[in-house]
């Protein structure tokens, strides 16, 4: 079999795991033959494709963002796009499968392909840990790992000018870094969007805190809805895509923190970086899993599902049973960190 593989809306720590994973079980195990559409869905829908024979994978593993190139191009509705559009370029250069790797919006895409008949499987990715059907994705370690020194190197100025310090991260609509980070960091707060938490109990923690000598460290996730609020503060404008551009909300938190309490407070905003460079151990093994288990799915052409981990086991999962929904913070998750907050 001729197979495409493609890395589609953000970048993540993992990508490149995950295709020589794929690559290296299709070709040593099947003989499959591999290609790469560069950029995305956008490769697809303008024929931009690359070799992707075993050598071009070498060492892949341990490096960060995509040798294929990203974007958000909608594979239905932008333009070019289309099922008879794409079924007919995946005939014209006799591929036989699209392996598609990306979040919730490239997923759905890949969904609605299936759907019309195409044979199309797809690898979970996005650091915000937020799809249904999979216990965790690949790039979530990384990210809460960076988010972790920057906290723990946050701390330390905090604590050499008695400051609190407010850290605001990635995670769009879902608290999973936040949370993650927060309470491997020691946070002494961590504001999710799955949670209203309003400014007075939020200094109340900061003030006990304080009042013992230390330096409080808050975790704020960029989609946090402030009390008073109906959206997310943001005043970015939107991706490409159409979405809210989110960050700015930790600006917020720290002015509302020495509004209300005195206490001099700085915040800083991790953004990208969080997205960026090599990727963990952990995600590393799980992306390379992830790849090997896809070429698995296509082998066996079992189209519209993608893989996932649950448990420590790669399993198999329908796409619509992945995306009916974002995985957001359970309350019990919530209330197990909150029990250590202004302690």
């Amino acid at each position: 079999m001729r197979i495409g593989l493609l890395t589609s809306g953000g970048d993540c720590p993992g990508l490149n795991a995950v295709i020589r994973g794929a690559v290296l079980r299709g070709v040593k195990t099947f003989g499959h033959d591999f290609v790469g559409f560069r950029n995305g869905w956008r490769g697809l829908l303008d024929s931009d494709i690359m070799a992707l024979p075993r050598t071009r994978v070498r060492g892949l593993a341990r490096e960060g963002g995509t040798i294929l190139g990203t974007s958000r191009t909608n594979p239905i509705d932008d333009h070019g796009g289309g099922t008879d559009n794409i079924r007919a370029i995946l005939e014209r250069h006799d591929i036989d499968a699209v392996i598609a790797i990306g979040g919730e919006g490239s997923l759905a895409g890949a969904k609605r392909l299936s759907d019309a008949g195409l044979p199309v499987v797809g690898v979970p990715k996005t650091i915000d840990n937020d799809l249904n059907g999979t216990d965790y994705t690949f790039g979530f370690d990384t990210a809460v790992a960076i988010a972790t020194d920057a906290m723990d190197r946050l701390r330390t100025t905090g604590e050499s000018h008695h400051r609190c310090m407010v850290a605001e991260v990635m995670g769009r609509h879902a608290g999973w870094i936040a949370l993650h980070s927060g309470m491997s960091a020691g946070a002494h707060a961590v504001l999710i969007p799955e949670q209203r938490v309003s400014m007075v109990e939020l200094c109340t923690w900061v003030r006990e805190v304080h009042e013992r000598g230390r330096s409080p460290l808050v975790v704020v996730a960029e989609g946090f809805i402030p009390e008073g609020h109906e959206e997310v503060l943001n005043g970015k404008g939107v991706e490409i895509d159409g979405r809210p551009r989110l960050g700015g909300v930790g600006d917020f938190v720290a002015a509302e923190i020495e509004r209300l309490t005195g206490i001099e407070t700085r915040g800083s905003t991790l953004g990208h970086v969080q997205r960026g460079g090599a990727p963990t151990g952990f995600d590393r093994v799980l992306a390379t899993r992830l790849g090997m288990a896809a070429t698995d799915l296509v082998n066996d052409r079992a189209w519209g599902q993608m893989v996932a981990m649950r448990g420590t086991e790669i399993e198999r999962v329908d796409f619509g049973e992945a995306l009916n929904g974002l995985k957001t913070v359970p309350q019990h998750r919530w209330d197990e960190a909150k029990a250590l907050f202004g302690r």
